[in-house]
C-alpha cells in the first residue's frame, strides 16, 4: 500500500494514543515556576479528590473552602461521563466544534470523535482529533458543512461516553433574531444555574454570547471551565455560542495584554500577561477556538494567539472583539493619582492628562478589521453588531462597596479617550450597537463622540452570578442628567460625563439593593432582538431569579428599551441626498463619503430597493453602492448647502 499525506494524517491521533498510554504526563506542565497551574487537572490528578468537591450533581449553595472559595467539581467522575460539553459555530461551510473533556486516565485513548445524524441515516463519524494536555480539550473541523439544515451531534470518547446537541442550521428567513447577553459568573456560588437555564430555554435565544469571566478559578482554568460547562451545557448544546475569556479567566484581577509582553509587577498595571503563555494559550483554546477562523491569524508577542474575527447567523454580522489583547497598561506610562496605577480618586485631575501618544486600546489590526468589517455586507449580512468584553466609557460610581466611589477606572475601554473615540467611529459607521459584560452592572448608554448622543448605543450585561464585586451608578449630586430619559422608573438617567471625560447618555442601570442577598443583588442577563424587517433593536435584562412567564414587568427597571438601527448614528442631520436605487439589486449597501475630508460617514444595507442617504453638514459627497459592497460610484460632487 502506498503510504500518503492523508493516511499519515488518519493515523496521528492512534499514534498518540499509543504513546500516550506508555509515557507519563509532566505533574507540572508549565514549569517548576508555576506548581499550582491546573494542579487538580494535571499528574497524578486522581488522587487529589480531597481538594474537590462532592459529586457534581449535588453541588450547590456558597460552601467555602478554607482558602475562601468553595472547592471545584470532582474530576473523577464515571468514565461514561467523561465528555463534559461542547461548543460550536458554523461559518462559510466550515463547523467547528471545541470539545471539552474531563481529565482522562493512564491508558485511557486520547482521542475525541464527531458523530452527526442527518435525516434517515445512521450516527456517522465525521472528525477527530487529538485530547490535550494539559486542558483536556479537543477541536474538531469539518470543511464542506451544509449550514440549511438541522443536524444531531454527539462528541464521543471510548464506547460509552458521549456529548449530545445539535447543529442548528442557519435561520436565515427569521426577521428576528435573538442573541443572549452574559459574563461574570462568579466560582464563589457553585452548583447548577437552573433558574437561568430554565429562563433561557423559553426564550430560545438564537445565539449565545459569553462575554468574559466564565470562571474565577485563576490558576485551575480547566477545573473552572468544567464547572462553567456543567452549569451552561443543556443551554449551550444545541445553539451556536460565541465565548470570549476576559481577566479573570486567564488569571488576572485586571488585564491590559500589551501585545502579549510579559507583565512584571503586582496587579499587571504595567501591561501583558502574568502566568506563561502556555496557560494563555491553552485558555484562549478552551474557550474560543470554535468561532469563526480569525480574520488576522498572526500571534502578537511571545507568540500568544489571536481569535479576533466575524460570524454571521441570520443576516446580523457579529465582530468579535479582543479588547484587552492589545490595550496599553497605566503604570509607568501615566502619573498615579490614586491607590492603584488604575484607579483615580484625586478630583483636580485633568482627563487629558491621561490621553497620551501612544497608548494603545483595540490596537491598530483590530481597527482595521473594524473599518474592513464595516463596509463588507457579503455572506447575507443585513445588520451589524460588535461584541466584546467591556464598555467603551466608565459607567460606574461605586465600586465594591456601595460607600466605595471612585472617580476614574482604567480597566474600561473608556481609556485611554482617543482609542475609545476611534473604535467608536468605527462602529458607528456600521450603524452597529455593541454589547459587553465585565462591569458588574447592567447598564444601557448612548455614547457621545463628539457631542452628546452622535454615537452608538451599547448594553453592558449584569453579572450572571455576582458574589464577587458589587458596583452602581450613583451620581455624587444624586440629580439626572440633562435631557434625562422620559417616564423613567430610574432617578438618574440622562447625559454625563463619566469620571474620564467622556460624553455618555444614560438610559437605564440596574443597581444592587443588597449585595449579600442572590435576590437582590442585580444578578442576571441580557437578551438582545434585532428586527431585520424594521430595523429595530430591543436591549432586555432579565434578573436571574425572574419569570420569564410574567412579561416584560418581570424585567429590571427601565428596560425593555428599543432603539433603530440608524439611531446609532445619532449625529443631527442637515439634509437628504437622492435616492439610490441599482438595477437588479434589492436591498443595496450605500455608502456616504464627505469629499472635503475623504471620511467615511457610513456603510449600511437598505431595507429596501431605494435608500435615501443622510449627511450630516454642508459639503460635497460621493455616494457609493454595490450589492454586498460599495463598490460602484453612483453620483459625486453632490453639494450640500
Amino acid at each position: 500500500m502506498n503510504i500518503t499525506r492523508r493516511h499519515l494524517l488518519k493515523a496521528t491521533p492512534l499514534l498518540f494514543v499509543r504513546s500516550s498510554g506508555l509515557a507519563a504526563d509532566a505533574p507540572q506542565p508549565f514549569g517548576e515556576e508555576f506548581p499550582n497551574l491546573e494542579s487538580l487537572t494535571t499528574g497524578e490528578w486522581w488522587t487529589k479528590g480531597t481538594l474537590a468537591a462532592a459529586s457534581n450533581d449535588k453541588q450547590k449553595g456558597k460552601g467555602k473552602a478554607k482558602g475562601g472559595q468553595p472547592p471545584a467539581p470532582t474530576m473523577d467522575v464515571p468514565r461514561d461521563q467523561v465528555v463534559c460539553f461542547a461548543q460550536y459555530t458554523q461559518q462559510k461551510s466550515v463547523l467547528k466544534v471545541n470539545a471539552q473533556l474531563f481529565p482522562l486516565k493512564p491508558g485511557e485513548e486520547r482521542v475525541a470523535r464527531l458523530e452527526v445524524k442527518h435525516e434517515g441515516e445512521d450516527w456517522k463519524e465525521i472528525a477527530k482529533a487529538e485530547v490535550h494536555y494539559p486542558g483536556w480539550d479537543a477541536q474538531l473541523r469539518v470543511e464542506g458543512w451544509d449550514g440549511s439544515k438541522n443536524v444531531p451531534y454527539r462528541v464521543r470518547h471510548g464506547e460509552k461516553a458521549m456529548f449530545e446537541g445539535l447543529i442548528r442550521r442557519d435561520p436565515v428567513e427569521k426577521s428576528e433574531i435573538v442573541i443572549a447577553n452574559m459574563s461574570c459568573n462568579s466560582s464563589r456560588t457553585i452548583g447548577p444555574r437552573t433558574e437561568i437555564i430554565e429562563n433561557l430555554r423559553a426564550q430560545d435565544p438564537d445565539v449565545l454570547f459569553f462575554g468574559g469571566d466564565q470562571t474565577y478559578r485563576h490558576t485551575e482554568h480547566t477545573a473552572g471551565w468544567i464547572e462553567f460547562g456543567l452549569q451552561f451545557r443543556d443551554i449551550i448544546r444545541d445553539r451556536p455560542c460565541v465565548c470570549i475569556p476576559d481577566d479573570h479567566d486567564v488569571g488576572h484581577g485586571n488585564l491590559w495584554g500589551e501585545s502579549g509582553k510579559q507583565s512584571s509587577v503586582e496587579g499587571d498595571a504595567d501591561g501583558g500577561f502574568r502566568y506563561p503563555v502556555a496557560y494563555v494559550n491553552q485558555v484562549q483554546r478552551q474557550q474560543s477556538w470554535h468561532l469563526p477562523d480569525p480574520v488576522d491569524p498572526a500571534d502578537v508577542d511571545r507568540d500568544v494567539k489571536v481569535y479576533f474575527t466575524r460570524m454571521i447567523v441570520s443576516g446580523v454580522d457579529f465582530a468579535i472583539l479582543e479588547d484587552r489583547k492589545f490595550k496599553s497598561g497605566p503604570a509607568g506610562k501615566i502619573p498615579q493619582m490614586g491607590p492603584r496605577p488604575d484607579h483615580i480618586n484625586d478630583p483636580a485631575y485633568d482627563p487629558k492628562s491621561i490621553d497620551l501618544p501612544g497608548l494603545e486600546l483595540l490596537g491598530k489590526r483590530q481597527e482595521k478589521f473594524l473599518r474592513e468589517w464595516s463596509q463588507d455586507y457579503s455572506g447575507g449580512a443585513e445588520m451589524k453588531c460588535v461584541l466584546s468584553a467591556t464598555a467603551f466609557c466608565g459607567a460606574v460610581h461605586m465600586h465594591g462597596g456601595v460607600d466605595k466611589r471612585l472617580l476614574a477606572d482604567l480597566d474600561c475601554n473608556g481609556w485611554p479617550q482617543t482609542g475609545r473615540n476611534r473604535a467608536l467611529l468605527e462602529i458607528r459607521r456600521a450603524w452597529a450597537p455593541h454589547l459587553c459584560g465585565d462591569q458588574h452592572l447592567a447598564v444601557v448608554v448612548q455614547h457621545g463622540i463628539e457631542q452628546f448622543h452622535d454615537g452608538p448605543f451599547s448594553f453592558t450585561s449584569p453579572a450572571l452570578v455576582n458574589t464577587i464585586y458589587g458596583r452602581w451608578w450613583h451620581p455624587l449630586d444624586e440629580k439626572a442628567g440633562p435631557n434625562p430619559v422620559p417616564n423613567s422608573p430610574l432617578p438618574w438617567t440622562g447625559d454625563f460625563k463619566d469620571g474620564l471625560g467622556n460624553l455618555i447618555s444614560m438610559l437605564a442601570y440596574a443597581n444592587p439593593d443588597d449585595i449579600q442577598d442572590e435576590k437582590k443583588r442585580a444578578d442576571g442577563y441580557g437578551l438582545i432582538r434585532f428586527d431585520k424587517k424594521t430595523r429595530k433593536i430591543t436591549f432586555e435584562c432579565w434578573p436571574r431569579f425572574a419569570k420569564v412567564a410574567d412579561g416584560n414587568q418581570a424585567q429590571f427597571p427601565g428596560w425593555p428599551i428599543t432603539i433603530t438601527q440608524d439611531s446609532n448614528d445619532g449625529r443631527k442631520v442637515h439634509a437628504e441626498l437622492p435616492a439610490v436605487k441599482l438595477d437588479g439589486v434589492t436591498k443595496p449597501v450605500v455608502q456616504v463619503i464627505a469629499e472635503s475630508t475623504g471620511e467615511i460617514l457610513y456603510t449600511v444595507r437598505s431595507q429596501t430597493e431605494s435608500f435615501k442617504p443622510r449627511v450630516y453638514a454642508p459639503g460635497k459627497y460621493t455616494v457609493k453602492a454595490g450589492k454586498d459592497k460599495p463598490d460602484t460610484v453612483v453620483s459625486s460632487g453632490l453639494e450640500v448647502m
